[in-house]
C-alpha cells in the first residue's frame, strides 16, 4: 500500500508562505517531498523572491539541517527562509531563556564606584549611592534608595522600566534613552518608577501604581517569583 500521508504543507499569507512539517516522519522523508513541492510550486523568475516561515511543530533541527533546507528553498527557487519556529529548544537555549527571564536577587549596598551587572530582571534589595550603577538587561527593581545611576533594557528593550522605593538617581537609562537627574523636589520622591513614554520620545518619571496600566506584561514578575 502506497503512503498517502501528507507530510508537507504550504500556505500562502500577506507575509509570503508558512511551510508546515509534520513533525511524526523522518528529516528525509520531509526533505523528499519538499523537494517535490518546491519543483511544483517555484515563481517566475519575474516575480519577487518569496518569503517563506518553516513551522516544526515538535521538531528540533541542528544547525546542519537548517543549512540543507535553506539550500533546498534557496533564492535560486525564487523562495528564502525568514524563520524556523519549533515548540522545541535545545538545552542550552532553555538555559539561556532561563538566564535572561529570571529575576536576580540581590541583597547589598551598591557604593560609589562599583558596578552590579546583570542578566535578566534586577531585584535589589538595598541602596545605590552616588557614584554607584546598577544595570540590568531587564527591568531594575530596588527596594531602598536610588541616588547612583541605573541603566535598565541594556540590550535594547524599551518596555524595560526602573522603580525604586526612594527616587533620587543622578542618570536614569533605559535601553537607548537616557535621562539626566529631573528636578526633583529636594527630599526626592517615593515609590516612583521611570519608563520610555514612546509618545513623548523620552523617559518619564510617574507613580509605581501606573505600571498595571502601562506596562501590563509586568504580571510576569510575581509569576516567575513564584516559579523560582
Amino acid at each position: 500500500m502506497l503512503d498517502s500521508k501528507q507530510r508537507i504543507t504550504i500556505k500562502g499569507t500577506r507575509d509570503g508562505l508558512t511551510l508546515l512539517i509534520d513533525d511524526s516522519c523522518s528529516f528525509e522523508e520531509a526533505v523528499n517531498e519538499l523537494r517535490e513541492k518546491i519543483a511544483e510550486s517555484r515563481p517566475n523568475k519575474e516575480e519577487p523572491i518569496v518569503s517563506v516561515t518553516v513551522q516544526l511543530g515538535n521538531r528540533y533541527l541542528n544547525n546542519v539541517q537548517k543549512e540543507h533546507l535553506r539550500y533546498l528553498i534557496s533564492e535560486e527557487n525564487r523562495f528564502t527562509i525568514h524563520s524556523f519556529e519549533s515548540n522545541v529548544v535545545h538545552k542550552d537555549e532553555a538555559l539561556a531563556w532561563r538566564e535572561e527571564s529570571e529575576i536576580k536577587s540581590v541583597n547589598k549596598i551598591v557604593r560609589s564606584g562599583q558596578i552590579l551587572n546583570v542578566t535578566g530582571d534586577l531585584l535589589l534589595i538595598g541602596d545605590v549611592n552616588p557614584g554607584g550603577k546598577v544595570i540590568s538587561t531587564g527591568n531594575i527593581y530596588i527596594l531602598g534608595n536610588l541616588r547612583g545611576i541605573a541603566h535598565a533594557g541594556r540590550e535594547g528593550d524599551r518596555n524595560a522600566i526602573i522603580a525604586a522605593s526612594y527616587m533620587k538617581p543622578s542618570q536614569l537609562r533605559i535601553a537607548d534613552y537616557i535621562s539626566r537627574a529631573p528636578d526633583y523636589e529636594a527630599d526626592g520622591v517615593y515609590m516612583e518608577c521611570g519608563l520610555v513614554d514612546e509618545k513623548q520620545d523620552k523617559i518619564i518619571i510617574d507613580r509605581i501604581q501606573v505600571l498595571p496600566h502601562l506596562r501590563k506584561d509586568l504580571s510576569g514578575f510575581e509569576r516567575r517569583m513564584h516559579n523560582g
